[in-house]
């Protein structure tokens, strides 16, 4: 009885199971793992399909274009398992391009020596046909290539069956089910293709793609009983992707066995092509306190660690245990939250409450200023006025004196509190910013002119030599402060019939402004304490003109709200320049018109 045609239907099954395979893996085709394991079924289903045809041939012709076929498969098949088996067992890191470019060449080799074995019988001596069992069999006398083509899948397969052993008596015992069905579905083919070469038990057919009916049944009840290979109904692993924090696997020996998408964004090193099988020390080994609490025996509470300084992002870490069904350590789990922006509102909340505290010094500072500075004043007023009252009312003279020192004390208080409430209103950030194009020449004739009566009574001659073309953008409110306080101070230190310059230049994209005059100049031993903050003194004057003492501060700070710098000259008896660098307008830009400001300085 003809019983090839029973054999070549049970081999056509065992291809359509296979194509069943194929198609659970294409479907599941965004796991590496599944791209792999179909492949290698793939190639099998090009044996078996190819070797039932070649039980059912009637010619020696038929008979090779089939082997054509089965060779399409038979040589990359033991690739594409090994390959698979890396992936199965953690070891992905391995599975680079040029590797598997290297672990092909012998595969490619044979598929070339098989198909030109007619011109060499180096893979093949001969082929010929065989009537014993009623049906014709082919009957090879194998050649040198043949046995290469053979050693060097026995060796993948050595490895690899040794690394699923190793795999099996390290994993938790829910997972022993899986590994043992691995190792039988990968055996059974392997096993049968070596007795029939070995030749221990006779046959007359090859019995190698029986194997693999035996490997496509194992396969099958393990993908839809057991979940073998996550080839089955991927919801978990689709919500373990799309989860937006970072997670890490690990295995008991520290090494990356998972990973979701999150991770592979936030930690360098971790891709879709490498990662797993690495150890956690090489992945993290820039970041040596994660190391550490990976390390920990226990789980670790939440820290926030800096993990990315180029990004200068921050996350919280949690290690988690994993633990199997009966309570036993199987791994860790690594857990990295971004708190980036929480961070960086606590960083604010403590900008915030060191700005209040300075503040508050602030105001001590500045009721010590308001006790000292405006009580003399307005005592000496109130008994200037007292005096007038007297005196008009017993002789009624000429007052005349008397009134201008009333009238000069007055506007020093009117200075001082104006000055007291730019500062203060500058502390509390209640100063607007709004940078105008305007002229540099104007606003230091309009405030001269604010002047003209302090500087013509102690006989000041202040000159401008300042271009009218000259165009800065800065704050006019700011600007006119400045000019206001650099000249004030410059008169209140000039001796009578002084003189004052008023000088800018522009370099790059700033206009340099210096205020200098020939007066007394600045002590030694307040060089390099005038423009602190935290030195507020009020130096009287040469006609003992007062101050609150906190001008050259706030024209430093002013000056810097506006983008430049501000800095000094000063010889002591010779006199003083002050220095401040303005943004220039950009050209063409049209200043804003002050017809009070067009008129010239002497």
């Amino acid at each position: 009885m003809n019983f090839n045609l029973y054999l070549s239907a049970l081999l056509i099954a065992s291809a359509c199971c296979s194509a069943v395979v194929v198609y659970l893996c294409w479907k599941r085709r965004e796991l590496p793992i599944a791209v792999s394991y179909g492949l290698c079924i793939l190639s099998t289903a090009f044996y078996t399909f190819g070797y039932a045809s070649e039980l059912v041939s009637a010619s020696l012709e038929t008979i090779r274009f089939w082997l054509r076929i089965e060779y399409i498969g038979i040589p990359f098949g033991t690739v594409f398992w090994f390959i698979m088996v890396l992936q199965y067992t953690g070891r992905q890191a391995y599975i680079r391009k040029w590797t598997v470019a290297v672990a092909m060449v012998i595969p490619f080799m044979t598929f070339i020596a098989h198909n030109t074995n007619e011109w060499h019988h180096l893979f093949y001596k001969s082929l010929t046909l065989d009537y014993s069992e009623g049906f014709p069999l082919a009957r090879i006398v194998r050649g040198p290539l043949y046995y290469v083509h053979v050693v060097y899948a026995y060796v993948l397969i050595l490895v690899g069956v040794v690394l699923l052993v190793r795999m099996y008596f390290k994993s938790a015992p829910s997972m022993k089910k899986h590994v043992v069905l691995m190792l039988i579905g990968s055996l059974a083919p392997y096993a049968s293709t070596l007795v029939y070469l070995s030749e221990v038990l006779p046959t007359p057919f090859d019995i190698s793609p029986f194997g693999f009916v035996l490997s496509n049944i194992f396969f099958l009840f393990g993908i839809y009983q057991f979940n073998l290979l996550r080839l089955a109904p991927m919801a978990l692993q689709k919500v373990f992707e799309s989860m937006q924090d970072a997670v890490v696997l690990l295995d008991l020996e520290h090494n990356i066995t998972g990973f979701n998408q999150a991770a592979g964004r936030t930690i360098q090193g971790l891709g879709r092509k490498n990662g797993i099988g690495q150890p956690a020390a090489t992945v993290f080994a820039a970041n040596p306190e994660l190391l550490r609490r990976i390390d920990l025996a226990s789980a670790s509470e939440d820290k926030e660690l800096l993990m990315d300084e180029a990004a200068d992002r921050y996350y919280s870490v949690q290690v988690s245990l994993i633990a199997d069904f009966r309570s036993r350590p199987a791994g860790k789990m690594l857990l990295l939250r971004d708190v980036t922006d929480a961070v960086r509102s606590e960083e604010r909340l403590r900008e915030n409450a060191r700005q209040l505290r300075e503040l508050n010094a602030f105001k001590d500072q500045m009721f010590n200023v308001v006790a000292h500075d405006i009580r003399d004043p307005m005592a000496v007023l109130l008994n200037l006025t007292e005096l007038l009252e007297e005196e008009a009312s017993v002789c009624g003279e000429d007052h005349e004196e008397i009134v201008q020192e009333m009238s000069r004390q007055v506007h020093s208080t009117f200075a001082l509190v104006e000055s007291l409430l730019e500062w203060f209103r500058s502390q509390r950030g209640g100063m607007v910013f709004v940078p105008i194009v305007q002229s540099l020449s104007h606003s230091v004739q309009r405030n001269v002119r604010l002047l003209q009566g302090r500087s013509d009574g102690k006989g000041i001659r202040i000159t401008s030599d300042i271009e009218p073309a000259a165009c800065v953008f800065a704050d006019k409110e700011m600007l006119d402060l400045v000019l206001r306080n650099l000249l004030s101070n410059a008169i209140k230190f000039t001796e009578l019939g002084g003189d004052i310059r008023v000088r800018a230049w522009q370099t790059g994209g700033f206009y340099t402004v210096s205020v200098s005059d020939s007066g007394i100049g600045i002590p030694e031993d307040r060089l390099y304490t005038l423009l602190r903050e935290d030195n507020v003194v009020s130096t009287g004057g040469t006609a003992g003109e007062r101050g609150v003492g906190l001008g050259l501060a706030l024209c430093k700070e002013f000056v810097r709200l506006n983008g430049g710098e501000f800095w000094f000259d000063s010889t002591p008896e010779q006199g003083s320049t002050f220095y401040f660098t303005v943004p220039a307008a950009q050209e063409n830009a049209a200043p804003d018109r002050d017809p009070m400001a067009e008129r010239e300085i002497g």
